[in-house]
């Protein structure tokens, strides 16, 4: 019994890992009392926790910690970096059993600008209220530093601790220090440089540390082509990594906000069936908590409706008492002195975005699972929304798809493929040899087969297609059009898949005049009617080259009386080609073919 249960565990926790998305993020493991006992990050979180379970493991403490779950939860992220600092919170946070604990004191460094008279930029790790204004934390130590020189270097501003203020300046207190000799700084204390001045470089420097880099950087760009064109490449090349360092710096940190502190954050997605809220709760600017719900519908629910009642749960299963809620649309909320903040920009829009990832993502990972127990399941949402895309009547259950090939002209052929519920009908497929076409003219070739193929079905009776999908553009479904409306007189509708410059689908056209279709590449939809045209190409363009590979066998043997196709596929089987078979003795070919036909034989090669 036990290993029965074993068994059960490990095939739920690999179950859960083939179905994590492909995508930067944290993972946690459970134990069978529901207690996070290890967070981790991923740059690819299905390839990195399915690794725990595909294999046998070395690491006796990894096996040991594997041994101990039971459920696998996870928080999606948009960078490798967001992963990486989301991994720092959560283990402070939770202080798992089988992580390396970080103490309080150790956590990722920050920038400040203080609120001094004259305001000082240095790194710290402490977070003190009141003190000045916080950007970071950085998780790259490397960069941060960069980022300092970089100011360093373009504003001369003061890096001596002493507390400046207007009066001491004005009564003479401080002393120019080594940094105003070495040219560092420019004296201000001393009144050697004016304090409007100063404060302009600042509000650069919070610019910059924000990432609103653009000004400057078209600045960098221009002094470093003057530099490269009066040769000066290695001040060139000094302006270049500058360049490159705060193009580095402009993408921020979705996870971590030092002016952000007891939040909570709702997003939510439905469908007809189930909606779905994500809620994600931000302490110290740290995200700490994030948990997806889903709440079956009974009645036609408005979205508003179950979010309020999302929201109600949570906070009352998760004790949560934070003043602010971060959502996506206004709702009437039965609670008081709470702050609703529905944002259009900056850190809390970040938040809010970043829990819509996540509802996405669990909404996803729902709909994946649930399409492995009832493929049927699947391949009729997709072609429902295909239907829905199209604006069809019906739903396609019956489509079929048309392709050309041909190499300038030769051996032209065409393919027909069928799609019955969503699948391929391989019994239905159909090839068609280009008969009444010279050249290689693929309108025209469209115009046969599709009338041949349809005009027979007309008249057998047989059933016609839902949709009609042609791989090509505008001009091969209005070929396809001609025939089917003003030939054949049939009501069937008309679809095109067309591609770019680098051969790639990029389109779904439909109607006449044709239509874009709108599509997401990565949505189940594009990539069944890329499925289709795959196929479609494939099964053409096999044809064309078992067609051209007879047509290239096909050699004077044809024409030797006396020597028929198996005879020949022995001599071709042993020499290959025609020129190598004249080469050989009669001997040679007496020990193939025979006395008799070895004769023949040679008395061709010498007469021709």
């Amino acid at each position: 019994m036990k290993r029965e249960a074993e068994n059960t565990r490990k095939a739920k926790l690999r179950e859960i890992a083939l179905n994590l998305p492909e995508c930067p993020g944290c993972y946690q493991y459970l134990n069978a009392d529901g207690e996070i006992i290890y967070v981790g990050k991923a740059k690819n979180l299905k390839r990195r926790v399915y690794s725990y379970f595909s294999k046998e493991l070395d690491n006796r403490k990894t096996a040991i910690l594997v041994s101990k779950i039971h459920d696998i939860k996870y928080i999606v992220v948009n960078t490798e970096k967001d992963a990486l600092l989301l991994e720092n919170n959560l283990i402070k946070q939770w202080q798992p059993k089988y992580n390396i604990l970080l103490k309080d004191g150790k956590t990722y460094p920050s920038i400040v600008v203080t609120n001094e008279y004259l305001p000082r930029i240095f790194q710290t790790r402490k977070i003190i209220k009141g003190f000045g204004t916080y950007f970071g934390p950085y998780s790259q130590i490397s960069t941060m530093n960069m980022l300092l020189s970089l100011i360093k270097d373009l504003y001369p501003l003061r890096r001596c601790r002493e507390k400046i203020t207007k009066e001491s300046i004005l009564e003479g207190k401080h002393r120019l220090c080594l940094e105003y000799h070495i040219k560092n700084c420019r004296g201000i204390c001393r009144n050697l440089a004016e304090r409007e001045e100063y404060m302009k470089n600042i509000g650069e420097c919070i610019e910059i540390l924000k990432g609103n880099t653009s000004d400057l950087q078209r600045r960098m760009m221009q002094k470093m082509q003057e530099l490269a064109e009066n040769m000066r490449f290695e001040e060139a090349e000094i302006v270049k990594k500058r360049y490159l360092l705060l193009e580095n710096y402009r993408s921020r940190s979705e996870v971590v906000s030092n002016t952000l502190k007891d939040i909570d954050v709702y997003n939510i997605e439905d469908d007809e069936k189930s909606a779905y809220v994500n809620y994600l709760h931000v302490t110290n600017g740290c995200i700490t908590q994030a948990f997806t719900f889903e709440y079956a519908k009974r009645l036609d629910e408005e979205k508003e409706d179950i979010l309020v009642a999302g929201i109600i749960e949570m906070r009352e299963r998760y004790h949560s008492d934070s003043k602010e809620l971060i959502i996506p649309f206004p709702v009437e909320l039965p609670l008081e002195g709470i702050a609703v903040t529905i944002p259009q920009k900056g850190d809390k829009k970040k938040l809010l975005d970043l829990s819509k990832l996540n509802v996405l993502q669990y909404k996803k990972d729902k709909i994946s699972a649930s399409d492995k127990l009832n493929p049927e399941q699947k391949q009729t949402r997709i072609l429902t929304e295909l239907q829905n895309a199209l604006g069809l009547t019906t739903i396609p259950w019956h489509i079929e798809c048309f392709d050309n090939s041909n190499i300038s002209g030769e051996d032209a052929v065409a393919g027909c493929i069928v799609f019955k519920r969503g699948k391929p009908s391989k019994e239905d497929y159909r090839k068609y040899i280009i008969k009444t076409v010279e050249g290689a003219d693929d309108y025209a070739s469209m115009k046969e087969v599709v009338f041949r193929r349809y005009n027979r079905l007309k008249e057998e009776q047989g059933e016609m297609p839902d949709l009609i999908i042609t791989d090509g553009g505008k001009g091969q479904m209005e070929a396809v059009r001609e025939v089917i409306e003003d030939n054949l007189h049939l009501s069937i509708p008309i679809a095109g898949l067309a591609k770019n410059d680098r051969h790639r689908t990029n389109e779904l056209l439909f109607g006449f005049p044709q239509q874009v279709i709108s599509l997401r590449v990565d949505s189940n939809l594009f990539q069944f009617l890329t499925k289709i045209q795959d196929e479609v190409h494939r099964f053409a363009i096999t044809f064309h080259r078992d067609k051209r590979s007879k047509h290239q066998i096909e050699s004077e043997l044809d024409a030797i009386k006396g020597i028929g196709p198996k005879t020949k596929e022995l001599l071709l089987k042993k020499w290959k080609s025609v020129k190598r078979l004249r080469e050989a003795s009669l001997e040679e070919l007496e020990s193939v073919i025979g006395k008799s036909k070895a004769e023949i034989l040679m008395a061709f090669f010498k007469k021709s």
